[in-house]
């Protein structure tokens, strides 16, 4: 693109150039085209394999790659990375200055997932950057958005960009961090300190532009990368967006999922501590699309509703209705789930998380996945052909943003809208009300007794055809796909049944 556009650049040149003062005054000349902005050179990393000492540690989805056209391989990637620090004040408007720091050396690995098949990869890679809050890696966006990827052939690159997920912590939920859980596999790895993590989720992407054979991406030709990460993570992808993003150009777009208020560090001890400020938006200036998708745990008890921002050129706000931090689909029924099956789009009391975590309450069972899919589609089609997201609503709150407004059976109102929330069988929500790990964030699922649902819809047809509508206006609204719509329609007659009605 920036060749193309300085080819014209230069014709436009040349053709004022050989008018003569006549042509001049007769044919109105077209202002030269601005220039494109100009980035710093991403380092290419160094790739090498890993010891062939045991398996992958990641927790991610449990059905077979090779089953469904995929491929999982481990690599490690070394090289010089930089901290940044910041040329002038970090504002609330995000248009942040920042230059490269102290160096470091590092070795970090990633895990790919890919399509076997050439012939099936779509070209467009979404980078994760893993998050750590438990104590250990773990893919939260391959957890709610694989079908997606799965069937459009988009690879998946899962990165271990910050020093918990190699070191660990005291008190992990489980002992998975990568030295912890396997160290005669990752001993070697080295991670300087989370203030190079931004240059090591930078580095990456020269990893995936690489065609060689023996790259990361087998040779395939990529040319859509989309970052991704959610909760800690997407706070992290906040701090890139406003710093690094300008300085490096390296993505293509972002989908950032349940950021909390503020963002993370630009950087921290060792290096000088830099600490943004209590309130932080995105950028309105960024040159690559953006989607910041939220729950309603994110936005007020979570607090971001402080950092609201307007929709932008290139910036979309998704606060969706019925959704939790976490929910049962990405924490559980997901896991399994390869695009076939209705039942993965049912409304469930569930209140195990794999077994390993007991929760109070039944855990949100919305809509979170299906709109996210949704999510990726949008901003994948955002960047390739330039057609913006839909925009949307924000969740409707009292005036002073102390709580939600919610309709006669408890659901919130405004917000994106899904046939969860529009047709409901179940009273859904983020709220925290657990202290527990795992549960804290994982909002509430009450199922409705058999009179509210006959008060709602009379039979179980009513209830398909309520079902039915309010997935065509999601899908007409570009909330959800129409591929996962058939699996939502399907869901309605076996959501009236699981009811005992």
């Amino acid at each position: 693109m920036r060749k193309f556009s300085f080819i014209l650049f230069l014709s436009a040149l040349a053709i004022i150039g050989c008018s003569d003062s006549s042509d001049r005054r007769d044919t109105p000349v077209e202002p030269p085209l601005p220039p494109e902005p100009e980035f710093l050179e991403v380092p290419s990393p160094t790739v090498s394999a890993p010891p062939d000492e045991g398996a992958i540690t990641l927790i991610s989805t449990f059905f077979s790659f090779e089953d469904v056209g995929f491929q999982q391989t481990e690599f490690f990637l070394s090289g010089t990375a930089t901290s940044f620090t910041n040329v002038g004040e970090l504002g609330e408007d995000g248009r942040w200055e920042a230059e490269p720091a102290e160096e470091a050396e590092y070795m970090t690995r990633v895990v790919v997932y890919r399509p076997i098949e050439p012939a099936d990869y779509s070209g467009t890679a979404v980078i994760e950057w893993l998050n750590v809050t438990s104590g250990f890696d773990t893919p939260v966006g391959w957890g709610s958005g694989h079908v997606e990827a799965l069937r459009r052939g988009h690879a998946w690159v899962n990165v271990s960009a910050q020093i918990v997920g190699i070191e660990g912590v005291e008190n992990a939920t489980l002992p998975l961090a990568l030295k912890v859980a396997n160290p005669e596999r990752y001993g070697e790895l080295n991670h300087p300190g989370d203030s190079f993590s931004y240059d090591i989720f930078t580095q990456v992407t020269a990893a995936v532009r690489d065609t060689s054979p023996e790259g990361i991406m087998g040779g395939l030709d990529t040319n859509v990368l989309i970052a991704a990460g959610e909760s800690q993570s997407a706070s992290r992808l906040l701090t890139y967006i406003n710093a690094v993003q300008p300085l490096y150009g390296a993505y293509d777009g972002f989908l950032v999922d349940s950021r909390y208020n503020s963002s993370q560090r630009l950087s921290q001890p060792p290096q000088a501590e830099i600490l943004p400020p209590e309130i932080v938006r995105f950028r309105d200036d960024i040159a690559a699309p953006v989607i910041n998708f939220q729950g309603e745990t994110d936005v007020i008890p979570l607090s971001a509703v402080d950092e609201r921002q307007p929709d932008s050129e290139n910036f979309r706000l998704w606060e969706v209705a019925g959704a939790a931090h976490n929910d049962n689909y990405q924490l559980v029924t997901g896991r399994s789930d390869i695009g076939e099956g209705a039942e993965f789009a049912l409304v469930v009391e569930n209140t195990s998380i794999l077994g390993a975590i007991q929760c109070d309450v039944p855990i949100n069972s919305g809509p979170y996945a299906w709109v996210y899919m949704a999510a990726l589609r949008n901003l994948e089609t955002w960047v390739r052909e330039g057609t913006p997201a839909p925009e949307a609503e924000r969740l409707a709150t009292l005036d002073d943003d102390s709580d939600y407004v919610y309709d006669d059976v408890g659901n919130v109102l405004g917000g994106v809208r899904t046939p969860y929330v529009d047709a409901p069988a179940a009273r859904i929500s983020g709220e925290i009300v657990s202290e527990g790990n795992g549960c804290r964030l994982s909002g509430t699922t009450t199922l409705f007794d058999a009179a509210t649902m006959a008060s709602l819809y009379v039979d179980r047809q009513g209830y398909i055809d309520a079902v039915d509508e309010a997935t065509e206006v999601a899908v007409a609204a570009g909330y959800i796909l129409d591929e996962d719509a058939v699996r939502i329609r399907a869901a309605a007659a076996l959501q009236w049944d699981a009811l005992g009605i």
